[in-house]
């Protein structure tokens, strides 16, 4: 009989973990094949608080971010959109700020903030991303969550 072996990012996650999930409405297609994926991989992971809150776009993104991860009550925060690129830069302007701000936000509190708003060319380029890139986003906050918790011991 072969058993399968879960990976790290595969194990069960504590039963106080706490995930918070903030996902722009803006093509709102795509963030909700983002965040249903996402969704999916923490309940399997055995993750059932989690805390999920739409945002107007991508730009809005790093304000509620700051005020939960202030909050001290998440052990990560997941963000989730996706910046079509356009023929101007305005879509370039809206991801390097959004990037910059996360980064910011996860060294000034401690909370790994994970970064998944997406810049795809086209919609076609990110619905051939968006469900894989959720489950990684889901992945890469129950790794850091659990690191954390370890680098506090």
């Amino acid at each position: 009989m072969l058993i399968k072996r879960r990976t790290k990012t595969q194990a069960r996650a504590p039963n106080d973990l706490r995930i918070a999930i903030v996902a722009a409405r803006f093509n709102a297609s795509l963030t909700d094949a983002l965040l249903g994926s996402a969704l999916e991989t923490l309940s399997q992971a055995g993750v059932t608080r989690i805390n999920t809150v739409r945002v107007p776009g991508s730009y809005e993104i790093p304000v509620v971010v700051m005020r939960l991860a202030r909050s001290r009550r998440y052990h990560a925060i997941i963000a989730l959109g996706v910046i079509l690129q356009g023929r101007t830069s305005h879509a370039e302007h809206i991801a390097v700020a959004c990037a910059i701000h996360l980064q910011r936000i996860a060294i000034e509190t401690g909370v790994p903030v994970i970064h998944q708003v997406l810049t795809p060319r086209n919609v076609r380029d990110a619905r051939a991303r968006v469900r894989l890139r959720g489950v990684e986003a889901a992945q890469a906050a129950l790794e850091m969550s659990r690191l954390m918790r370890a680098l506090d011991c």
